[in-house]
């Protein structure tokens, strides 16, 4: 009996124990109870948008996001933690963005190649829907530019579990296997200070590369910043005119040797992006990801930003959709008016931290996002109309996009008038169905006041009426994330 009363009193010191560590921890924001974060997890907290009235404000403006890192994360709180994910892990845009839509790209006169279409909400029969898709340019294997590639990997002793170092181990193998033998790639690790593994080597020499690839291993404090400014030394070293010029971190993002706080670590980026050479975050673990700051230093770098829970994430972002690393057009950004005529109030379904001023569309010198080779991005709003029986007569709202091709600091307009057709939800194109049931998947998770009658049997619903490829299944598993959600 002793030994079981003794048992009993360690396992509630352990508790105790925990609760007064969790109440110490920074989090970005505050959570409910029903969406508890990881223990050391950091997320910034964003504001839902609210419907803006035309009346007020008709025109609506944010920068493109390619992210796809927070369906990654959300995918693995629910397949791997068997748990919601909390509240402001869930970026709706990144959800929908994650997803290859096969968008059509026949205008060669612009890299990129825009789409649009209107339909009734199906969460909110009185509200309408506006999809904006936006498709990157393709480009063949065999026509794609030479790389210089510089990979800068955290070997600090937070990234020893499996699921961090070794997995970008891996993946960084796999990665090599598609260089040309024009390519180049160097590594750059830091821990408590930043060290060059490999100078620049071609792609001839994949073996090399993989050798010093495998020998990384993890230890020591987490100097970031030091790490940062090296790489992109010897990225602007080995520059290649015309190529493609790119750096590639993989970490967790727990800095805390030199500069560390989100803010410095920003204007650090900010400084180096315009040499030309683009960035790619990769973002991994569990338990200490600082997933706020991995996507403000991809945001605000001329980048974009991933999270890898596993080796198939590994092999999509790698080998999958390779062509995405090429950028085709930068600070791509969108600007929406809507027609008093045909529209009451508006509301941008996600892309919170990507809204910008009225001002900023025509201004070169606000950053804005990247779009690769063969890429698409996908904008929803939710509309409240208003009841005008010409409404078909005049387009319900017009689309101006700016972007700059990758070596240019000046942008180039194009833009689209998008009618509304009075199509149901039911005879919307598939690429909005799917959407849809994203968009909706992402209310649902964070419980949004906007989410109407929506449920996830309504989402299911949805997706069995779509029928899109879903070459490596990403689709198909969606699906199931759903009904494990539901369960949840």
């Amino acid at each position: 009996m002793k030994v079981i009363r003794y048992y009993l009193m360690f396992l509630m010191l352990i508790l105790v124990s925990s609760c007064d560590q969790e109440g110490e921890l920074g989090y970005a924001g505050i959570y409910e109870d029903s969406f508890p974060p990881q223990p050391g997890d950091k997320y910034n907290e964003v504001e839902e948008n609210p419907f803006v009235q035309v009346s007020e404000q008709a025109i609506s403006t944010f920068s493109v996001d390619a992210d796809g890192a927070s369906y990654a994360n959300v995918r693995r709180f629910i397949q791997q933690d068997n748990q919601l994910p909390p509240k402001f892990a869930v970026r709706t845009e990144e959800l929908i963005n994650y997803f290859n839509l096969d968008y059509d790209y026949s205008d060669a006169s612009h890299p990129i190649n825009l789409n649009g279409e209107v339909s009734l909400c199906p969460w909110n029969t009185s509200h309408k829907l506006i999809r904006i898709g936006i498709k990157g340019k393709p480009i063949p294997d065999a026509e794609l530019p030479s790389s210089n590639f510089v990979f800068l990997i955290d070997v600090s002793g937070s990234m020893g579990s499996e699921d961090k170092l070794e997995l970008l181990k891996s993946g960084f193998k796999n990665f090599v296997d598609q260089m040309k033998v024009t390519d180049k790639i160097a590594i750059v690790t830091y821990a408590g200070s930043a060290g060059v593994v490999l100078q620049s080597t071609t792609g001839q020499d994949k073996n090399i590369i993989k050798q010093a690839i495998e020998s990384l291993g993890s230890g020591g404090s987490t100097a970031g910043a030091e790490g940062i400014i090296t790489a992109y030394e010897i990225a602007q070293a080995n520059f290649i005119d015309g190529g493609n010029n790119r750096i590639i971190v993989g970490t967790d993002g727990d800095f805390n040797v030199g500069i560390s706080s989100q803010e410095e670590l920003i204007a650090l980026i900010e400084e180096k992006r315009d040499f030309g050479v683009f960035l790619t975050v990769l973002g991994v673990g569990r338990g200490n990801l600082n997933d706020g700051m991995l996507e403000q230093i991809a945001n605000n770098g001329n980048g974009t930003y991933e999270y890898i829970d596993n080796i198939e994430q590994m092999r999509k972002v790698f080998i999958y959709e390779y062509n995405k690393f090429f950028t085709v057009a930068k600070d791509v950004k969108v600007q929406v008016e809507f027609n008093s005529d045909n529209v009451e109030a508006y509301r941008l379904i996600g892309y919170e931290n990507r809204l910008l001023s009225e001002e900023d569309f025509e201004d070169d010198t606000e950053d804005a996002g990247e779009i690769g080779a063969n890429q698409n991005i996908t904008a929803i709003y939710e509309i409240i109309p208003i009841e005008n029986i010409n409404y078909r007569d005049v387009p319900t709202f017009q689309v101006d996009f700016r972007y700059k091709q990758p070596d240019s600091e000046t942008s180039i307009p194009i833009n689209l008038d998008i009618y509304d057709q009075g199509n149901d939800f039911s005879s919307s194109t598939d690429y909005m169905k799917f959407c849809s049931s994203v968009a909706a998947f992402s209310m649902l998770l964070t419980d949004s006041e906007y989410k109407g009658t929506s449920n996830y049997d309504e989402v299911l619903n949805w997706l069995d009426q779509v029928n899109l490829n879903d070459q490596h299944q990403f689709k198909s598993e969606f699906r199931e994330l759903v009904v494990k959600a539901k369960d949840l």
